[in-house]
């Protein structure tokens, strides 16, 4: 599998020491195991400290999607994200995405020359679970890079653009899906999840997306689909026991609506029939990333039981700083972990059911 060639907050208080947040979604008890918050909170800590002064974060993998990726770790918690304390980093990092954002092309990164569709997919699916929850006009509050009018591009209008981009990019598509380029003729199932879950992200949040999108989408994604729920890469054929386009093939079916599907069916039961299996290889936590996803969409069942053990692993595996290691840089690494856990949490939106 394929991982992004550019993926996926200022110092963090910095005149003075790390503060300590009340642990994520405190007010209901117990409800969230204490082994979730604690490591949540260490994950954030940790995100929260090696954000530039820019918004981004820096090493191994970078760009807008990658902000993105932090900025839904920092939604995800159950923090204020208007006033709470790490309201400045999600502030700085959506407007580091809307910075990014080509605005004749709608394409996330394209005006820093980074058109990853990698990055425009997840930078469009934090954008979409930030929009209603964080006040634009609050949003560019102490930013130098601005409208003369004391205003910048609001959440809304960047997802609207970045909805068109998404759009036009599949129209040019022969497959119907999305490669790397926003130009790109050919497609592949790992790029295209990133792009699904993002456009349908941003219809949930209330903008418009033609349906046209979301059927050539999942027609593309099954014929990637073979009986026995193995998902294919790219091209014809080459189907094999990938957990995570397994369980990216399930997830884009789930949140479209899908789930009477036979491919719906046949993903998840291949998906269930795995959960023994374990997760190693330099994408560990991109596949935990959409596995916690396409379970807990697909059978809260299995995803209780398997959500078990990846907090024994994401436990073991934090470091001391309270980043993850892995082949994506520690920046995505973290961000991915992260959110893995956040279904214990459920604050946003595409985690709902």
């Amino acid at each position: 599998m394929a991982v992004p060639s550019a993926l996926l907050l200022t110092l963090f208080l910095a005149c003075s020491p790390i503060a300590h947040a009340q642990f994520p979604t405190a007010q209901m008890g117990e409800v969230v195991p204490r082994d979730v918050r604690e490591v949540y909170e260490k994950g954030l800590q940790y995100l929260a400290k090696t954000q530039t002064e820019d918004g981004d974060w820096r090493g191994g993998q970078g760009g807008p999607g990658v902000t993105g990726m932090a900025v839904m770790a920092f939604l995800a918690s159950g923090e204020d994200p208007n006033f709470g304390i790490y309201s400045g980093n999600i502030r700085r990092g959506l407007r580091s995405i809307l910075l990014s954002q080509d605005s004749a092309t709608g394409i996330y990164g394209g005006a820093m020359g980074h058109t990853s569709m990698y990055n425009h997919g997840f930078a469009m699916l934090a954008i979409a679970e930030s929009y209603g929850a964080v006040d634009d006009s609050d949003l560019w509050r102490g930013s130098a890079k601005q409208s003369e009018d004391g205003t910048g591009m609001t959440l809304g209008h960047s997802l609207e653009l970045a909805v068109r981009g998404a759009v036009t990019s599949q129209k040019k598509n022969r497959f119907g899906g999305w490669r790397y380029g926003p130009d790109a003729t050919d497609a592949d199932t790992s790029v295209s999840g990133a792009m699904m879950v993002g456009l349908l992200a941003a219809r949930n949040a209330g903008i418009e997306v033609p349906d046209e999108a979301i059927d050539r989408g999942v027609a593309y994604f099954k014929s990637m689909t073979s009986p026995s729920g193995q998902v294919a890469y790219a091209g014809i054929g080459g189907f094999d026991d990938s957990i995570p386009r397994i369980s990216i093939g399930t997830l884009v079916y789930a949140i479209a609506r899908r789930k009477d599907m036979p491919e719906f069916k046949a993903t998840l039961g291949a998906l269930t029939s795995r959960l023994e299996q374990p997760a190693s290889g330099s994408y560990l936590r991109y596949g935990q990333y959409y596995e916690a996803q396409a379970l807990f969409q697909g059978d809260v069942e299995a995803w209780e039981k398997w959500n078990e053990q990846l907090i024994r692993e994401l436990k073991a595996d934090q470091g001391a700083d309270g980043g993850f290691s892995g082949g994506l840089g520690n920046s995505v690494d973290s961000a991915l972990s992260l959110l893995a856990m956040a279904l214990n949490f459920r604050f946003l939106p595409i985690y709902e059911r």
